[in-house]
């Protein structure tokens, strides 16, 4: 009878601890599905921080998936370009990028997205929610991305500096809607 209690109890901590666990968002939507590979389990791991340099470039965990690590190599090639409306969507490699346009460059890096997406419509790219290492915050005027604890914006830049650029403070996104790429 007492063993039955204990199990009982246990099994109660269990499902709390689980319950709280995936109601804080901790777990993406696909983390929690089962039945996955070792492989995709490997990527419902928790997320590691990346590093930013001061010269602006962020290095990946190395705990990162490789597409990961590539989105990251891809928006570190243009974090140096200026803010330029439009810039992105005509060709991959332009002179500048507005904010739409630099997140579909990094995302494109990683293979996520064929072709450049305009903020409205990254508002239903992905699946629905925030990911483990790579969301997007899209609404019908701006776009940005937080990728491994960084967040990839062209807005919030100090000293007078444009266009797309690693950020280490998160930003209030109200008003946004959360996408992520299935099980990252």
């Amino acid at each position: 009878m007492r063993h039955n209690f204990r199990l009982a109890g246990l099994a109660f901590v269990v499902a709390l601890f689980a319950t709280a666990f995936f109601a804080t968002g901790s777990a993406s939507a696909a983390c929690t599905t089962g039945g996955m590979s070792s492989s995709e389990v490997d990527l419902c791991a928790p997320t590691a921080k990346a590093r930013l340099l001061p010269n602006g470039t962020l290095i990946p965990p190395k705990s990162a998936p490789p597409r990961v690590k590539r989105v990251i190599a891809a928006a570190n090639k243009i974090r140096t370009k200026p803010y330029v409306w439009g810039g992105g969507h005509a060709r991959w490699w332009d002179r500048g990028y507005d904010c739409s346009g630099s997140v579909s460059y990094a995302l494109h890096g990683g293979k996520f997205i064929e072709s450049p997406l305009p903020s409205g419509p990254m508002m239903k790219w992905g699946e629905e929610g925030e990911g483990r290492w790579i969301t997007v915050y899209a609404n019908g005027g701006h776009a940005y991305a937080v990728i491994a604890g960084f967040r990839w914006d062209t807005s919030g830049d100090e000293g007078g500096e444009t266009g797309p650029r690693w950020h280490e403070e998160l930003r209030d996104n109200v008003g946004f809607v959360a996408r992520h790429p299935l099980g990252y």
